[in-house]
């Protein structure tokens, strides 16, 4: 781990033990030669520690991560940290400019460009400015994303369970699902994690919104995880009440058949036995009326929240659970607040 008594911001700051400093750090220029500047805050705790980044709107619609991140940045004292937080609320600015997912002159995906190229095109060159100045420094990092739009996820996290560090990160955040698998390629979370800084995904809600929920129990993940590190050790390491471990090549969508106005039967987080009845769809008539039935008990992990499908578009992220984790599952949420 790092020991660094105080945080070096490229190319001529510094942010002293026990200072939280707000920056605009320029990753690229406009078509007018402006700079195009993302907003950083870097939290320099009182004592020396691990040195993590937390991260959300590589997609700038991807909205609840942003949340998360300036609750830690501008509510956690550093006097009562060991350790750096860089805060990265919002990675690609065009696109939060645009509330679209990707860069809305190109529709090039920022999540797919790390960990970049100093002399490729525009979008590889903001990745690799972000990732050399930000990403490289640090011990390990935590990446917020949401479901696009149109639809919803229950939050879950997703890491590569091989390395055992990535494994030790995704265990301390507390999550009730962990889909296993080492991401796609030019990732942030893949591309950091291969250098050897264990980082993850948390995935929670949809686009274009702050969901007040899902953002507590974020942050509930991220005190956990920082008490793991010793980070926040007046916190302790959360327990969910129960966990599930998914590969990566056997979670499963279901999809429309055909296309018409759905009807949901159920939610994210919900448990659904084989054989209900998802949604229904039908036509504007409602005359002809077609059932998306889930093939085995599992877990909806994720869910159309858009009421309009053609043939194929998805419609349910489903994992299986097996009897252990049901029973476990049915003892620790009565209440169902797992969304």
């Amino acid at each position: 781990m790092k020991k660094a008594k105080s945080f070096i911001l490229p190319p001529d700051g510094k942010v002293h033990p026990g200072k939280t400093v707000d920056i605009r750090y320029t990753v690229s220029e406009n078509y007018l030669g402006d700079p195009i500047r993302i907003p950083i805050t870097i939290i320099n705790g009182k004592n020396p520690g691990p040195c993590a980044f937390l991260s959300a709107a590589s997609h700038g619609d991807e909205l609840n991560g942003i949340e998360i991140i300036r609750k830690i940045a501008h509510e956690w004292d550093p006097a009562n940290l060991n350790g750096t937080i860089v805060c990265l609320p919002v990675l690609n600015v065009p696109a939060f400019l645009a509330q679209q997912r990707y860069v809305p002159t190109s529709s090039e995906d920022l999540n797919r460009s790390f960990p970049g190229n100093k002399t490729g095109k525009s979008i590889k060159r903001m990745a690799y400015s972000i990732f050399k100045s930000f990403i490289k420094p640090c011990d390990f990092g935590i990446d917020f994303h949401t479901s696009t739009r149109g639809r919803s996820n229950m939050l879950h996290v997703l890491a590569d369970l091989s390395d055992e560090k990535v494994s030790h990160l995704a265990h301390s955040f507390g999550s009730n699902i962990i889909i296993n698998g080492p991401g796609p390629s030019g990732s942030l979370r893949r591309s950091a994690s291969e250098i050897g800084i264990p980082s993850i995904t948390v995935e929670l809600g949809e686009a274009h919104r702050f969901q007040l929920k899902l953002i507590e129990k974020a942050l509930t993940g991220l005190e956990s995880v920082f008490s793991a590190y010793s980070i926040r050790p007046t916190q302790s390491v959360h327990w969910p009440g129960w966990r599930a471990i998914i590969s990566s090549k056997e979670d499963t969508w279901l999809r429309s058949s055909v296309g018409g106005i759905v009807s949901l039967r159920c939610n994210p987080g919900d448990l659904i036995e084989e054989g209900s009845v998802v949604c229904t769809i039908t036509n504007p008539f409602k005359k002809e009326i077609d059932e998306v039935v889930s093939p085995f008990t599992g877990l909806i992990v994720g869910l159309l929240q858009n009421p309009i499908v053609r043939p194929g578009d998805p419609i349910c992220h489903l994992v299986t659970l097996d009897r252990e984790t049901i029973s476990e599952y049915h003892a620790s949420n009565k209440n169902n607040d797992l969304v």
